[in-house]
């Protein structure tokens, strides 16, 4: 940009930008999204300088008229947002019940007690449904190394389930 354009976009900052920031401010909630959404506005200008009014009251009438459609914008985006939320919340809320039954309590607790390393790598495989060369990339390892892992892992796990696997069968005679 030429520097009469700078000095044209510095200007028109200087002269309107808390014009601009209070109209957003007193539209916004939360009300510190109003300096993202001033930026925003400013980024127009700085693209658009040529298409912005010489004479001052038309300026500042066109970086409000901006700043509007700046702000709808965001509430459309906003109300989008909140629109799948709560899509996935009834979603989630119309999905069977899971409720822990003590064979998956007993896999969590078993979980618990392996390494972050190992429960991560298993998590990964099992509920991310990610497979070993997947997962290998994921932690920046080597394929062989997450297999070795992996194998390792399930055996750790095993032995963990094994020993409290006594515990669970004499839960599950007493109901």
């Amino acid at each position: 940009m030429s520097p009469a354009a700078e000095t044209r976009f510095t200007e028109l900052m200087n002269d309107h930008g808390r014009a601009v920031l209070g109209y957003l401010t007193r539209r916004t909630d939360p009300v510190p999204d109003a300096a993202d959404l001033m930026a925003e506005v400013f980024v127009v200008v700085w693209r658009r300088l040529a298409d912005v009014p010489d004479e001052p009251h038309q300026a500042r009438a066109w970086l409000l008229g901006t700043a509007r459609g700046i702000l709808a914008n965001h509430r459309r985006s906003a109300l989008r947002r909140s629109q799948l939320a709560d899509r996935l919340r009834q979603h989630l809320q119309t999905q069977p019940d899971t409720v822990l039954d003590d064979t998956s309590s007993l896999v969590r607790s078993a979980l618990d007690r392996l390494s972050d390393d190992d429960r991560e790598l298993l998590t990964l495989i099992a509920w991310e449904d990610v497979s070993p060369s997947q997962a290998a990339i994921i932690l920046g390892l080597s394929a062989a190394a997450t297999r070795k892992r992996l194998e390792r892992a399930r055996i750790r796990l095993r032995a963990i389930l094994d020993a409290e696997e006594p515990a669970l069968l004499r839960s599950a005679a007493r109901e």
